[in-house]
C-alpha cells in the first residue's frame, strides 16, 4: 500500500497489515476445589494484536463476560506482554465450582476493535479451553508412633476419582510409590520423631491428583555450627547456631553463661537471625570479658531448644609461641654442647697429642739400627 504525503508529494510505504493468528492456544484442564489453574495464550499479527479473556459458565442462560485483572474477589490475575507478538496468561486461585466453564482467548489488531459504535473490519479471533473444577474429596491423615517407628497414614473418604496408585513425598523427594488402587495408604519411618520432622505428602494418582498433607512437628532441635570457637584479641568473634527441625524457629535468644540475655546492638554485640539460623558477632574480642560459654536458645510453637558454644580468646602474641619454642630449643641445645666441650677431661686432650708424635720416635730408632749394621759390615 502506498500513501502520498500532502506537502512533499513523496510516496512512502505503509506498514503491511497482517491479520492476527494464534501460535499458542489455552489447554483444557481438570482441577480440584481450592487448587489453582493457569491458561496461556499467544498471538501474532501486524500491528501487534490485543488479547482479551472471556468466560462462559455452565448455567443454561449464562453468556460470555469479559474477565479483568482482580476479578472474582481478586482471585483472577491477568498478565500480558506486547513485544514482537502478544502473550497473555490468566491464573485463578482457590478454585470453586463456579469457576468451571469455558475460557476464551480473543485477539484482534483492528484499530476500531473496542469502538462502541463502529463495527471492526477485522473480527476477533477466538480460542477456547474448558476448565472442570471437581469437588475435593476428604482425606484423613494421621501420624502415630510405635516401638521407635513413625507410621503415616492417609485415607480418602466418600466418593473419589479412580485411583491408579500412591506416592509418599517429602518436598520434591519421592519416598515411596506403588500401583495399589486402595483408598488407604501408609508410610513407615524408622527412628525418633525429632529426627524426621517436616511436611510429608500422600499423593493419590488420579486425574487430577489428590494430595494429603501431614506435619511431623517437634520443639527446636538446635545445634552449634562449631562447639568451640577461637579468636584473637581485638578481632571479631562469630558464633553460629542452626536448627533443621520443623516448624521453623519463631525467636532466637543469645546469652553468656550466668548472665542476662544479650540485646542486639548493645555494646560490642550484633545478632543476625533468619529463620532456622542465628549468628552472634562480638567486636574487638577481649580475653578477660569475652572468654566463656555462650548459649543460643530457640523457640517455636512446640517448645524450646538450645545449644552451647565455647569461646576461647587468644593473645595476639599467641601466634609467636611456636617460633619462640623453636628458638628456646636451639638455645638449650647450643648451651649443652658448649658446656660439654668446656668440661672435657685434660687426659683426653694429652692422649690426642701423644698419638700424633708416636710415629716420629719409631722412625728415629729405625734409622739408628740401620747405621749400626752399616758400620759392622765395614
Amino acid at each position: 500500500m502506498r500513501k502520498a504525503e500532502p506537502l512533499s508529494g513523496r510516496v512512502v510505504e505503509a506498514a503491511p497489515v497482517l491479520s492476527p493468528g494464534f501460535i499458542k492456544s489455552p489447554l483444557s484442564q481438570k482441577r480440584l476445589t481450592q487448587d489453582s489453574v493457569e491458561l496461556y495464550c499467544e498471538a501474532i499479527g501486524t500491528p501487534i494484536p490485543e488479547i482479551q479473556w472471556w468466560f462462559e459458565g455452565n448455567e443454561p442462560n449464562e453468556t460470555y463476560a469479559q474477565l479483568w485483572d482482580g476479578a472474582r474477589q481478586d482471585r483472577v490475575r491477568i498478565n500480558a506482554t506486547y513485544n514482537l507478538h502478544s502473550t497473555s496468561t490468566i491464573s485463578i486461585t482457590n478454585l470453586t465450582g463456579d469457576d468451571s466453564g469455558t475460557y476464551e482467548c480473543r485477539a484482534s489488531n483492528d484499530p476500531d476493535r473496542n469502538h462502541l459504535s463502529k463495527s471492526p473490519k477485522v473480527k476477533w479471533i477466538r480460542s477456547q479451553a474448558n476448565v472442570f473444577v471437581i469437588e475435593r474429596p476428604e482425606i484423613k491423615a494421621q501420624v502415630t508412633g510405635d516401638s521407635g517407628k513413625l507410621v503415616l497414614t492417609c485415607n480418602v473418604t466418600g466418593q473419589h476419582l479412580p485411583i491408579q496408585g500412591h506416592e509418599w513425598m517429602r518436598g520434591d523427594k519421592v519416598l515411596q510409590t506403588d500401583a495399589d488402587a486402595s483408598a488407604f495408604t501408609s508410610y513407615t519411618i524408622e527412628g525418633k520423631m525429632e529426627e524426621h520432622s517436616g511436611v510429608y505428602e500422600c499423593v493419590y494418582k488420579t486425574n487430577p491428583a489428590i494430595r494429603g498433607h501431614l506435619n511431623i512437628s517437634v520443639p527446636p532441635q538446635v545445634t552449634a555450627y562449631k562447639k568451640s570457637e577461637h579468636g584473637n584479641e581485638g578481632d571479631t568473634g562469630v558464633l553460629v547456631c542452626k536448627c533443621s527441625s520443623f516448624p521453623a524457629v519463631t525467636s532466637w535468644v543469645w546469652y553468656k553463661h550466668g548472665q542476662e540475655p544479650i540485646i542486639n546492638g548493645s555494646g560490642r554485640y550484633i545478632i543476625k537471625s533468619s529463620g532456622n539460623k542465628t549468628e552472634l558477632r562480638i567486636l574487638k574480642l577481649n580475653i578477660e570479658e569475652d572468654t566463656g560459654d555462650y548459649h543460643c536458645n530457640a523457640t517455636n510453637a512446640y517448645g524450646q531448644g538450645s545449644a552451647t558454644v565455647s569461646l576461647r580468646v587468644r593473645s595476639r602474641l599467641a601466634a609467636l609461641w611456636p617460633f619462640l619454642g623453636i628458638v628456646a630449643e636451639v638455645l638449650v641445645l647450643v648451651t649443652i654442647i658448649f658446656i660439654y666441650e668446656k668440661r672435657r677431661k685434660p687426659d683426653e686432650v694429652l692422649d690426642d697429642d701423644d698419638g700424633g708424635s708416636a710415629p716420629l720416635k719409631s722412625n728415629a730408632t729405625n734409622h739408628k739400627d740401620k747405621n749400626v749394621r752399616q758400620r759392622n759390615a765395614n
